[in-house]
């Protein structure tokens, strides 16, 4: 089961087939029933980034995507959230981040027990009161960001609301490429047990990631450095 989160944290494009051969290079005795058994335990499909976590309401409102191709020239222009899963021995935790595009900087970040738009919208407020405005927000097409109250959070700043296609989880490039290092780089290595542990040990990786982790695409400076341009 650990193995299969792993392999699809960096390749959420797989489907169970070629999840199974992954497996089977690896030496694992494995079968695809076997593998889809264990996905739909975990509730990971392809294009999916956790259990449920994309879950679009059918009365929401939608916006189109603003990112393709567009080149950023510092940060404020785009700034992005999503939600991820952390697997505990009795369930799952929920993660949701901002993160700016330019610069990779987790702006903010909260964790829950449930997926509630009570958390998202409280890591969006702290973001906005942080470190401004952006000018465009991206999300995918979650209930959690179609819903009245979040949508009404974006707009009412004059913020151009942004969101991913439908099944296309790399229009959020960064924020999967941000999961996948927290997974690898931290919750993978803990196997944190409680949600108060997750929360200390997050609360650690993200100073991290901002103030010392060196970016190859950022000219290997940290994220804090190319926001505050240091």
């Amino acid at each position: 089961m650990r193995r299969v989160d792993e392999i699809y944290t960096t390749q959420p494009f797989l489907g169970s087939r070629k999840i199974t051969q992954e497996l089977k290079k690896e030496g694992h005795k494995v079968n695809r029933k076997h593998v889809q058994r264990i996905m739909r335990l975990l509730g990971l499909s392809s294009n999916q980034p956790g259990p449920n976590t994309s879950k679009s309401h059918p009365e929401h409102i939608k916006f189109p995507y603003l990112l393709s191709g567009v080149v950023l020239l510092a940060p404020l222009e785009a700034w992005s959230t999503d939600i991820t899963y952390i697997r505990l021995p009795n369930g799952y935790v929920y993660l949701v981040a901002v993160i700016d595009w330019f610069s990779r900087l987790v702006l903010s970040y909260r964790l829950s027990n449930s997926l509630e738009t009570n958390f998202c919208l409280e890591a969006f407020e702290e973001a906005i009161e942080r470190y401004g405005r952006p000018q465009i927000f991206n999300t995918d097409q979650g209930a959690q960001f179609t819903s009245k109250e979040f949508v009404q959070a974006v707009v009412s700043r004059n913020i151009r609301f942004s969101m991913d296609g439908r099944g296309r989880a790399l229009d959020n490039v960064f924020v999967e490429r941000l999961w996948r290092s927290v997974k690898y780089e931290n919750v993978y290595l803990y196997d944190y047990q409680s949600v108060p542990e997750a929360r200390a040990g997050l609360a650690n990786y993200f100073q991290y990631y901002n103030t010392r982790r060196l970016h190859q695409a950022l000219g290997y400076k940290t994220p804090h450095e190319v926001h505050h341009k240091k």
